[in-house]
């Protein structure tokens, strides 16, 4: 019941603020002359405005917010934003606010209403890009207020209210981004005009804060989720002075930052710029790591211990340390994604970084801004963070805590790219038996609904045969007419036949239903599930031993080719000496001595004969060996390259160790010298402290002695007045000094 009366309750609301919305677009129309000023009180804009006006315009500039207002639906706030265009009340409100001699409050209220009646509006800030003041030369509406912004002279409820009117009027609206940044671009920037980008510049780099703060989350705004104008803001070149070289906007910015006497406002501002110019824009970072004293100021930022204020620095710094790993190309061979990780591991600590990325969210000033995009602040020290930014940094911050602290190399990014590309195709072939079983399903409810209809029908038919039955029975037995009884026996043939032909049908009908139900059965059983392929961690370890076992045969090959050698060396000998002695021996005996000789010769022949078989197989086997030694050779060099290449890598990493090891050796010099000041300085306040102490001291005495001196008149019967008293001390102090 109670749910039933809430559901009522909130169609009933929905429809009150339906015809509401109508009845405003009714009368909306109505609000454009009230704001056409000039018309109605041609010299109220000299004169001046009295209380009461200001009140009343002030009034329906709120009429006018409520209409448009963020917080209301988005497609009423479309509709009002069309009518409001429309009825030429935009118009009306962009000559207020071009119009000299109006009041401060109700320009600012102006600029806050014409803001949100463009926020979103692609035709409502196409018609106000096309704005002009009424100057010479004339000058686009958007620049006057940039120049309102970036002017400390200004009032600051006013700079603020520019800044929102920057930010609606480059909400959603890339066209307007691209000119925004196009008035920086060398090849598109007019030297001879004033133009956004050029004062957006000059306040990002003024000596006001406030400025720079405002100028730096404009400039954020004009890249916000437009990955082609942040490459393109990379090639804005900045003049340092004459004769010096050109540097990047981006190197300038980061030379900013690391100022030392850069105000925590003005830092604040920079490093919102930077985290929303380097995210998800991987050449952006690239250009960032390019400088290397980068990275080693936001690790120093993120490891010291810091006040309240100088902690949300801190957080964004880590929050742009944090952006610098994730979207890393690894394209900078000194910071990749994996030495950023061991560095913050050393310097920092994994769990010290993301508590520190944690705490931003967990800030006052963050809780504030995250509220509504329009700032309301009213002193310039509660500007520190912007509406957008915060929502960029709940978008990142999570994946930024699994980057840093996650350890995966190329490979295993690769072995997960993989893994997620076969779970995908997984996934489509599920998604394609899901419809599958779906439509299945479908006909199988359908044949289902068939089958029941089809029962009914064959419950209506038997009970109506049964009927006739016992017609015919009642018919029969009070002796009706023959004809009738032909007829209801026709009848009863005919309904026996469609009987027996819907029960056909249903039998085929469960059959196909069966056979649906074992498909379905089939197609469920092919849904599968991946599982996660591993990387083999005995890889290296096989590799190893194999590498010692060929080692050992291509000793023990070398060992027996050896033996071999000196068996073929042993026998070329042999057989060398046999036919030494076959020629002595047929030159020593004549033919037809005695047969004993001819023997022996016999025999020698025969020896030679073995020998000589003996010695070609012999190295038949040696060239087989030969051909095996020069396999596990190749073999063995290939390895050995591969070990080269290990090796190699190992010097380049020591060399690195080396490298890093001098850099902590030159900081711990430095921090030594910085405590050698320390402590200089602390002696030198010891030593003010004891001269302090011992003025004091005098100044003490000199009181007493005064007193001593005043109570001595007063016994004398001396009158002691205040001057005397002040008379008498300065007396005192100079015999005191004497």
């Amino acid at each position: 019941m109670f749910i039933i009366i809430s559901m009522s309750m909130l169609h009933f609301i929905i429809i009150l603020i339906w015809y509401l919305y109508l009845f405003l677009f009714r009368y909306v129309q109505k609000l454009a002359p009230f704001f056409d000023l000039q018309n109605n009180e041609p010299k109220s804009l000299d004169v001046g405005w009295s209380a009461q006006k200001v009140n009343n315009v002030n009034s329906m500039l709120q009429v006018v917010r409520t209409l448009v207002s963020p917080s209301n639906p988005q497609q009423a706030t479309a509709t009002c934003q069309k009518v409001i265009h429309q009825c030429g009340l935009l118009k009306q409100l962009c000559t207020i606010l071009m119009a000299s001699g109006v009041p401060a409050d109700i320009l600012t209220e102006t600029i806050n209403t014409v803001s949100e009646v463009i926020r979103g509006s692609k035709t409502n800030q196409e018609f106000f890009a096309s704005v002009s003041a009424p100057s010479t030369p004339p000058r686009p509406a958007i620049v006057v207020l940039v120049m309102s912004m970036v002017n400390e002279k200004q009032p600051f409820v006013l700079r603020c209210a520019v800044l929102y009117c920057f930010q609606c009027f480059l909400y959603k609206n890339e066209v307007g981004q691209e000119q925004i940044i196009s008035t920086l671009l060398p090849a598109t920037a007019d030297a001879s005009a004033v133009t956004a980008g050029q004062l957006l510049c000059g306040g990002l780099f003024s000596q006001d804060s406030v400025s720079n703060w405002c100028a730096s989350v404009a400039l954020a705004h004009a890249l916000k989720d437009n990955p082609s104008q942040k490459e393109q803001l990379l090639r804005v070149q900045l003049a340092t002075g004459p004769g010096n070289p050109s540097v990047s906007l981006l190197q300038q910015c980061t030379n900013m930052l690391s100022s030392p006497t850069a105000k925590v406002q003005t830092r604040l501002g920079l490093l919102m710029l930077l985290c929303s110019w380097l995210a998800n824009c991987q050449l952006a970072v690239t250009h960032f790591l390019a400088n290397s004293a980068n990275v080693p100021f936001l690790m120093a930022q993120v490891a010291e211990h810091v006040d309240e204020q100088e902690a949300l620095v801190q957080g964004l710094c880590s929050f742009l340390l944090g952006i610098s790993v994730h979207f890393n190309d690894n394209s900078n061979a000194t910071f990749t994604s994996e030495s950023l990780r061991n560095l913050i591991t050393k310097r920092v600590g994994l769990e010290s970084l993301v508590e520190k990325l944690v705490s931003v969210t967990k800030h006052d000033s963050y809780t504030m801004a995250a509220q509504k995009p329009q700032l309301r602040y009213t002193q310039p020290e509660h500007l520190l963070i912007d509406y957008e930014f915060t929502s960029l940094y709940k978008q990142l911050e999570g994946n930024l805590c699994k980057s840093v602290t996650s350890a995966e190399d190329a490979e295993s990014k690769k072995t997960v790219e993989d893994h997620d590309n076969i779970v995908t195709q997984y996934k489509d072939i599920i998604r394609v038996q899901d419809n599958d079983l779906n439509e299945l399903r479908g006909r199988h409810e359908a044949l289902q609904k068939e089958h029941k209809a089809a029962e009914l029908q064959l419950n209506e038919q038997s009970s109506q045969i049964q009927q006739l039955k016992d017609q015919y029975a009642l018919m029969k037995a009070q002796g009706g007419n023959g004809d009738d009884a032909v007829r209801i026996a026709a009848e009863l043939k005919e309904l026996r036949e469609s009987q027996e032909s819907l029960r056909k049908e249903t039998a085929e009908k469960d059959d196909v239903i069966q056979k649906l139900k074992n498909d379905l059965t089939i197609a469920d059983a092919k849904v599968v599930l991946v599982d996660d392929s591993g990387v083999n961690q005995n890889q290296i370890s096989e590799f190893q031993s194999s590498i010692q076992e060929q080692k050992k045969e291509i000793d023990e090959l070398k060992l027996i080719v050896a033996a071999q050698k000196d068996e073929e060396q042993r026998l070329k000998v042999e057989c060398t000496d046999l036919k030494n002695q076959l020629t002595q021996t047929g030159e020593a005996v004549p033919s037809g001595d005695n047969a004993n000789i001819v023997a022996e010769k016999a025999a020698l022949t025969a020896k030679h004969s073995e020998s000589q078989a003996q010695l070609a197989q012999a190295e038949d086997h040696n060239s087989k060996l030969s051909s095996d030694n020069q396999k596990l050779i190749s073999t063995n060099q290939t390895i050995e390259n591969q070990l080269k290449t290990v090796t190699d890598t190992c010097s380049s990493l020591t060399t690195q160790v080396k490298k890093l090891e001098e850099e902590i050796g030159d900081l711990k010099d430095t921090n030594t010298r910085v405590e050698d000041e320390k402590e200089k300085f602390r002696k030198e306040a010891a030593d003010n402290k004891q001269e302090l102490d011992d003025l004091l001291v005098l100044l003490t005495d000199t009181d007493a002695k005064v007193e001593k001196y005043r109570s001595k008149l007063k016994e004398l019967g001396e009158e002691v007045t205040e001057d005397e008293d002040d008379d008498e001390e300065e007396e005192d102090e100079e015999e005191d000094e004497n």
